[in-house]
């Protein structure tokens, strides 16, 4: 991976890697995840792109001020990360809770938005892994330390290293879960992960459902790719988004859990070049949007 870079937005650190030249994609994470989730298929998209992944605020090398965590917020700081490169519109291709955030960025900031790929994606449906609706309880910020100390983490490297030795590659999954954790064992990450989630998971299930506001994107091109064995957001949402959005692209990675682009990164990443090389970005006007709105709310009256 290329080195990281940094730029000050509105006084707060965001760290960003940024690699190749050509059309502008934004490669959003989960939580508790950073932008080397996306490593293995960085380079590969770098042949042809001008590729940036940031750590969102809260996550990885970038700053975790006291502050706004909600969809909302990572949205205008991802079409803020994008002006200060000075890209004007991008293919935003979002991870989980990154997902989430790509659709409040199309939704938010159409004008910017080229393209959207959702990747087992958050946002789509009230299922989520029973540990990430246990992490929204109260008290839960005094437990996770336990969670997330040096023992557990030892104890899980330990297993990984038991299954390498047997012949048995501990999956993504396993791997990218146990780091981001980890990650937790620093205070401030962990306040803005408890912020992040409950801002979008309650104890009964996810509580942010971007389906009802899709249409607005009718005609931006969409792909949506899932693992079949997901363990932390069901597939059957990727049939959900694809109902909303009449013309998307559905991919489904058998053999992949929640991180289909560490799973099969060759994959993911020719099937992502060959989405944008053969869709015209979209071009939506205010005047079409406000159509849209208003189409939508006689729809619902």
């Amino acid at each position: 991976m290329h080195e990281r870079q940094h730029v000050e937005i509105h006084g707060h650190r965001v760290s960003y890697f940024a690699a190749g030249e050509g059309p502008p994609v934004m490669l959003v994470h989960g939580v508790t995840g950073t932008c080397a989730q996306w490593e293995p298929v960085a380079p590969l998209l770098a042949q042809r792109f001008s590729v940036v992944a940031p750590d969102l605020l809260g996550h990885g090398e970038s700053a975790k001020p006291r502050g706004d965590y909600s969809l909302g917020a990572f949205a205008s700081g991802i079409r803020d990360l994008a002006i200060a490169l000075g890209h004007r519109k991008v293919t935003v291709v979002g991870h989980s809770l990154g997902g989430g955030i790509a659709m409040q960025f199309a939704y938010q900031f159409p004008e910017f938005c080229e393209r959207l790929v959702l990747v087992s994606s958050g946002g789509l449906g009230e299922e989520v892994h029973p540990v990430l609706r246990a992490a929204t309880l109260p008290g839960a910020e005094f437990v996770l330390p336990l969670i997330a100390g040096g023992r557990v983490r030892t104890a899980g490297g330990f297993v990984a290293g038991l299954l390498d030795r047997i012949g048995l590659r501990p999956s993504p999954d396993i791997e990218e879960m146990a780091r981001g954790y980890g990650s937790l064992a620093d205070g401030d990450a962990r306040r803005a992960f408890v912020h992040t989630l409950r801002s979008v998971v309650d104890p009964t299930g996810q509580r942010v459902n971007a389906t009802d506001r899709l249409y607005l994107a009718a005609d931006m091109p969409a792909l949506i790719v899932w693992g079949r064995r997901d363990p932390v957001i069901p597939v059957s949402h990727a049939a959900t988004a694809e109902r909303a959005m009449p013309g998307a692209r559905l991919e489904i990675f058998e053999r992949s859990g929640h991180f289909p682009q560490l799973d099969a990164p060759a994959r993911f990443a020719s099937l992502l070049t060959e989405f944008i090389e053969s869709t015209e970005p979209a071009e939506l006007d205010a005047e079409t949007l406000r159509e849209r709105v208003l189409a939508g709310r006689a729809a619902t009256a």
